[in-house]
Formats: structure tokens, sequence, C-alpha cells
């Protein structure tokens, strides 16, 4: 498996487009799937391939000064538990705090709602990720939005553990 960071908008659009609509189990909606095509073109993206061909693909999006979002990210359902999803999220991730981002943000539907949701949500948190908040309505009533959050620069960064949410709300301006 190789992960590369795409830079050519049309590649990435391509890349998006194949993988989405082979997961359209989580990703039904046609405009919210065209959206995440459409944004992808423009955001910083890894792709994971496998034999030449895609295997998955990763977006990021800057969402304030100090916090990247996960925008979207799919692994060809024949690939998933391959490892290719983890190697995605680790170039993301590195490329991130790289860039000086302090946290990384998830969003994805609340535990307990959907079964193949919720094996997302256990894929979130074997990364690392912990759990910031619920938003029951930031979408819709059937679907919560749980926003999960990471500090990028772990244990040795000023704001990890109970610090990161106090200093992820002061960064917010809350």
């Amino acid at each position: 498996m190789i992960i590369r960071r795409i830079e050519d908008k049309e590649e990435k659009a391509q890349i998006a487009r194949e993988i989405l609509e082979n997961l359209t189990d989580w990703f039904e909606v046609t405009e919210s799937r065209e959206a995440y095509i459409r944004e992808s073109r423009e955001q910083p993206f890894f792709a994971a391939e496998q034999d030449g061909h895609a295997a998955g693909f990763l977006c990021l999006k800057e969402t304030g000064d100090a916090t990247v979002e996960l925008a979207v990210m799919g692994v060809r359902k024949d690939l998933h538990r391959s490892g290719a999803g983890r190697k995605l999220f680790e170039a993301a991730k590195s490329y991130a705090a790289d860039a000086g981002y302090e946290f990384m943000q998830v969003k994805t539907v609340k535990m307990g709602v959907y079964e193949d949701y919720d094996r997302t949500n256990r894929f979130y948190l074997s990364l690392g990720f912990r759990e910031m908040e619920v938003f029951p309505l930031l979408w819709d009533e059937a679907n919560p939005c749980q926003v999960y959050i990471m500090n990028l620069h772990g244990k040795d960064s000023p704001v990890y553990g109970e610090n990161a949410s106090q200093e992820l709300l002061r960064l917010m301006g809350e």
C-alpha cells in the first residue's frame, strides 16, 4: 500500500468520486457526495494506492488557526480493515502537525445510532481521537453529530488532556 499526497485537482476529484461511489452505504446522498468531491479539489488530499489502483483517500480542511478537520475519508469497501485508513490518517496527521496545527477534529454520526457508523466511531477512537461534543441537530434529528478531537502534539504539548478542551474553546473564541 502506497500513500501519496495529491496536488492535481482533477486527479483529486477522480479519486474521490471513484472511492465515494464505492461507499454509498455511508455516502448515499448524491448532493453531499458531490459536495465532498467538489471540495476535495481545494483541500490537502492523501491517496492510498494498491496495485496501481486507488484504494482510498483522505481530505483535510482548516477550521481555525490551530485546528484542521478530517473532512472526508473513504477506503474501498473490499479493503476495509487492511490498514489503508490508518496509513492515510498517519500521513494526514503528520502533515497537519508539520503545518503547525495543534488539533484535529472529525465529525461523524453519534455512536449507537447506526451499526455502520459505530464501526467508524470505533476506528476514530482507535486512532486516538477523544469525544468532544455531540450536536444533536447539526445535520438532522436522525443523524446526531459526534465531534471527536485530537491533540496533534501528544502529551508533551501544553494543551493535552483536560486542558485541551479549555484551550480549544479559548482558541475558538468561546
